[in-house]
Parts: C-alpha cells; sequence; structure tokens
C-alpha cells in the first residue's frame, strides 16, 4: 500500500487518501504517444499502453463490434427489415427512466427515417410500474400493433410476454438487466448479459439500453441494404444521435469504457454542434452556457427526463428527444423542468425521513427503510442519498395501502445488489425485482420487508464489509493552491469523458486556510457550502461543496477557523463575466497534522 498522500491518514470522511496509481516511469508517455498526463490518467484507469491513442480520440471504426456477436440479433434486425418494408404499425414499448427513453428516442428517430410506421409507449410508474403488463400489450395490438420491441425491459417478463405471445403479438427484446436461465417467449432477446451469451459479445454487457440500440440501428440498416432498400433513398447515418445515445450511457451510469467511453465522448461533440431540438431545449432550460460534458448529462439532462417519469407525464422524455420541432422542445424542456423542480421538494422530505429511518439501524451491513406516503416516483434516488450519506448500499421502498413495498436500490462498489435481488426473488422473499450490479428495482409482498432486510443483509454482509474495508479516497494529483486554473482545469477535461468506472481526476491541494464559507443553494435549508481559500503561494482557490451542510466534510469545513487545511477534489473551469475561472468541486478535507 502507497504512503498517505500528503500524510493524511484520516480525512473529514473518514478516510486516508493515496495515489490512484504509482507514477510513470521516466519516458514512458513519450512511448505512449502521450504527454505524461494524460498517460498517468489513463493508465490509472485501466486503459492498455496500446489503447492510448484510441482512447483519447476514439472513432466507431475503432470500437463497434459487428452485431451479429449477439444471440438474437440477426432474427430481431430481420423481423424489424420486414415491418419496416410492410409499413407494419412498430410500438417502442420503453421503461420510463433515461435509458428507456433514450433508446426509445433513438430507434423512434431511426425508424421514422426509414418510413417506418411507429410510435412508442411508456407505462406509467405509479399505475402500472416497471415492465410491460398483459393488459398493455394486449390494448397495443387491439390498436394496431404488429409488433411491439421491448426496450430497458423484458427480460424477465415472463408472464406478460407468454400472454401477448398467445394472443398473436409479435415481440421483440432489446435489454441490458441481470437475466435468468429460461428467457420470456419473444421472438428474439438482445441481451448481452444473457446467460447463454457468447464470451465474444458477453464482453459488452456493460451497455445500456440506448448503447444496444444503437447497435440494433447498424444491424438494421444492413439487413435492409442487403435487400436493396437503399437503392432508391437514402441510409440513414446513424451518427447523428449520438448525442441521445450518449445521454442514456451517462444517466444509467454504466462503465465509461471501451465503446460506451466512445458513445459517450462523439455524442458530446454532436451535442456541442447543437443540432438536436430536444437537447438544445435541454441546455437552454439548464442555463447551460457551454459544451456540456459528461456530467453535465448525469447532473443536469438526465434528472430533467427522469422526472416525466418520477412525477409528470410518463413519455415527456420521448417526445422531447425525439422531435426536431424548436418550438414544441422548448415547450416539452419547460415541462419537464417544472416536474423536475417538483421532484426535488418531494425527494427532500422523503430523504429526510428515510435517513433518520436508516440511521435508526445499527450500521446494518443494508440500509433497507420503507415508508407510508413516501412518493415511488423519488425512492431511487432517495436510495442513491441514503448510500451516500452511509456508504453502504441502501434500498427505500414505498409502502402501498394494502402493504405492498415498491422501491428503488443502489450499491457501492464491490457489492453486487441486482444479483442479490434476483436471489432474494428466486427464494420467494420479492414478488418482483431485478437490476444490475449497481442498482435494482425490488417489490415485497406485504408483511415481508423485514425478512426480506435481514436476508439480504446477511448474504451481502461480507461483500459490505470488504468493500468498506478498502475504502480510501484515490488522488490523481497534488497541487499548491496558485495551479488551480483554467488551464489545469482544461487539461484534465481533455482526458474525458469521465463517469462510472473512469472517474474525474481528484486533485488534493494545499494547505490553504479558508477566507470565508456559506450555505448556499436554491432551496431552503441551503445544503451546499460555497467557499474561498488562499494558499502561502499567493494561490486562490474557489469552491463547492454539495450537499455538505449536515456532513462530516461541512462540519469540518465550518469549524477550521484559521487552521490549515487540505482539499481534495475536482477541478472545473467556466466562465464569468466574460472571465474563465477554475472551481474546485470538493469532496474532502483534511486537517494538516
Amino acid at each position: 500500500m502507497s504512503d498517505p498522500v500528503l500524510n493524511v491518514t484520516r480525512s473529514a470522511t473518514g478516510k486516508a487518501w493515496r495515489w490512484r496509481s504509482a507514477p510513470l516511469p521516466l519516458g514512458a508517455a513519450a512511448r505512449m504517444g502521450a504527454d505524461d498526463l494524460a498517460a498517468q490518467l489513463l493508465t490509472s484507469r485501466g486503459c492498455l499502453p496500446a489503447d492510448i491513442a484510441r482512447t483519447l480520440k476514439p472513432t466507431l471504426r475503432d470500437w463497434l463490434p459487428d452485431p451479429s456477436i449477439f444471440n438474437g440479433m440477426d432474427v430481431l434486425a430481420g423481423r424489424l427489415a420486414d415491418a419496416v418494408e410492410a409499413r407494419e404499425r412498430i410500438v417502442l414499448f420503453a421503461d420510463y427512466d433515461v435509458d428507456g427513453a433514450t433508446s426509445a428516442a433513438f430507434l423512434q428517430r431511426h425508424l421514422t427515417a426509414l418510413g417506418a410506421n411507429v410510435g412508442h409507449y411508456i407505462p406509467d410508474r405509479i399505475l402500472e410500474g416497471y415492465g410491460p403488463s398483459a393488459e398493455a400489450l394486449l390494448q397495443l395490438q387491439a390498436d394496431g400493433a404488429r409488433l411491439v420491441v421491448l426496450l430497458d425491459c423484458g427480460t424477465q417478463a415472463y408472464g406478460p410476454l407468454e400472454a401477448a405471445r398467445a394472443a398473436g403479438l409479435d415481440l421483440l427484446v432489446v435489454d441490458h438487466h441481470k437475466a435468468s436461465t429460461e428467457l420470456p417467449p419473444a421472438l428474439a432477446i438482445v441481451n448481452p448479459n444473457r446467460l447463454d451469451e457468447t464470451p465474444e459479445a458477453a464482453i459488452h454487457g456493460t451497455l445500456c439500453t440506448a448503447g444496444l440500440a444503437f447497435l440494433t440501428g447498424v444491424a438494421l440498416n444492413r439487413e435492409l441494404r442487403r435487400r436493396g432498400f437503399f437503392v432508391d433513398r437514402a441510409e440513414p447515418n446513424l451518427p447523428q444521435w449520438l448525442d441521445i445515445v450518449a445521454l442514456g450511457t451517462v444517466a444509467d451510469v454504466v462503465p465509461l469504457t471501451g465503446l460506451n467511453r466512445a458513445f459517450v465522448a462523439l455524442g458530446l461533440r454532436r451535442m456541442a454542434q447543437r443540432q438536436s431540438a430536444g437537447l438544445t431545449a435541454l441546455a437552454d432550460i439548464a442555463r447551460l452556457d457551454r459544451a456540456p460534458r459528461g456530467d453535465d448529462l448525469g447532473f443536469q439532462f438526465g434528472p430533467r427526463i427522469n422526472a416525466g417519469g418520477r412525477v409528470g407525464q410518463a413519455d415527456l422524455g420521448v417526445r422531447l428527444l425525439a422531435t426536431e420541432d424548436a418550438a414544441e422542445a422548448a415547450e416539452l424542456a419547460a415541462a419537464l423542468d417544472g416536474y423536475n423542480q417538483e421532484r426535488r421538494a418531494i425527494e427532500a422530505e422523503v430523504t429526510a425521513q428515510a435517513l433518520a429511518a436508516a440511521e435508526g439501524q445499527h450500521n446494518a451491513p443494508v440500509a433497507v427503510v420503507a415508508g407510508e406516503g413516501w412518493h415511488p416516483g423519488v425512492v431511487g434516488i432517495v436510495a442513491a442519498r441514503v448510500k451516500e450519506r452511509l456508504h453502504r448500499p441502501a434500498l427505500v421502498l414505498a409502502l402501498a395501502e394494502d402493504g405492498t413495498a415498491k422501491g428503488s436500490g443502489r450499491s457501492i462498489a464491490g457489492v453486487d445488489l441486482g444479483a442479490a435481488v434476483l436471489a432474494a426473488k428466486a427464494y420467494g422473499l420479492v414478488s418482483e425485482g431485478g437490476g444490475h450490479a449497481m442498482a435494482c428495482g425490488v417489490t415485497v409482498p406485504p408483511g415481508g420487508v423485514e425478512a426480506f432486510a435481514k436476508w439480504l443483509s446477511e448474504r451481502l454482509e461480507a461483500d459490505v464489509a470488504a468493500a468498506e474495508q478498502e475504502q480510501s479516497l484515490s488522488i490523481d494529483l497534488a497541487v499548491s493552491p496558485g495551479a488551480v486554473t483554467p488551464d489545469l482545469a482544461e487539461a484534465l477535461e481533455s482526458c474525458g469523458p469521465y463517469g462510472q468506472s473512469w472517474p474525474s481526476p481528484r486533485v488534493a491541494v494545499g494547505p490553504v486556510r479558508l477566507v470565508r464559507c456559506d450555505p448556499v443553494g436554491r432551496s431552503e435549508p441551503k445544503t451546499h457550502l460555497r467557499f474561498v481559500a488562499t494558499g502561502p503561494d499567493g494561490g486562490r482557490v474557489e469552491g463547492i461543496a454539495f450537499r455538505a451542510l449536515e456532513t462530516e466534510l461541512g462540519q469540518t469545513l465550518l469549524s477550521a477557523g484559521q487552521n490549515p487545511l487540505y482539499l481534495a477534489g475536482r477541478i472545473t473551469a467556466d466562465e464569468w463575466q466574460g472571465r474563465k475561472r477554475a472551481q474546485l468541486q470538493l469532496e474532502d478535507a483534511a486537517l494538516v497534522a
């Protein structure tokens, strides 16, 4: 284990600061064809030296696999091509989250460009819940649908798909959630997490559905090309919609490595051109006056798309991303922004109650809390907040009048929550459930929450303990306060985009003394802390610590006085009144020993 960075063995958040990786040997970066900073950042995130060039400047040619490697893809593309040629009614049935909205919007744009007869259906989170129901599928058939494509759902929907197939409705599934040994009766199921998937395709198991939708588009274009469909018409240019794919990839918190990373990097370039009416309207409503970064997709765009499914109209996100009308896009973005503000207020109230309940569980390995009157649309976000505060997996469940508990969970690195929920389903502890390693959805029968929570904690106790023992704060770079500049921020950003499994560079700064530290925020009570610090080199550091007021980090800042501190966080650059400036997004701090 490396020596602590700046000798910080226990910070405000209780962590030791350690280097993410050992420094590269002298001359190693030049041999990789990169500068020292880029080579260090990329290799410390698992990038092989041979992949440095195609990672810094990704292209689809370098990363895109042959879609035919996936089980079911050729059958799926063939059936879609039949429907396009015959102008059969196609309905895209998608989950109500960002991955569902982006995958549906991408395919709706593609199929529309092909001249297909296509529409979409997004189930209501409250009235219908996750995934397809037999009633919804049969109603779509009664309304004229000949083919339904299930997106970001369907892998575990045995009963509904059996009923629809028995009625003669053709079904295709494009999904990435964990699968069981048996699969439901669809004509084709494209899911890299199928247990019978080939190793060549299974390595793409981290793709979200939006990414799989892009591969579906590639396979469909190829099949139609083979049939001569494009002899007298233009072939749709799929990369023009990579901005939609990028949004789904970041918002679904899948690892930003390999193909996912290429999707996001190329999608951000498209987004900077402001050619999508929907994404441009989102940027405007978020008051984003620069080219979007990866974190903007997760913190600005994603929550607004999600808000329609959480507390508003479930299909608003698809409609926004699929439209080419700027006026309609502005109207839809404004509606989603309003729902997002409503969601924030509801979330704050439920979070306070859930944290109070979780903190009374005496450090159970997994926090499982349930409450009456909790809005089902915010339980996933609240689970993330509880996980962040307690540093352990958390599930937040909304209790219905009959005692049924429905909710979501969020996990920590090294603890596979999705697999545990599937096991709980096999044991009969939950009636519905699934997900992936970092997130899950679950339905618990009346009276079953306590037994489920006990079983889950026992199953995951060892994994959580191991994950907690490994907790430390990884540092990429240590600088004096005067080095916190826009130039440094831009150099670090050039090695992005950053996200899950490709973390933003964390920079240690100091020593500094705080000049001021004040609560800020749009809502009351204000929970963020904005600060200004100075160092002995004359450098000045401005920064913000999000949601820190009532945390150990916040208390350390507020009580520091003139005591010197080391700070750790992410350096970003923006413009204020025509002047470029750097800001430190603070994650941790430590008093100088």
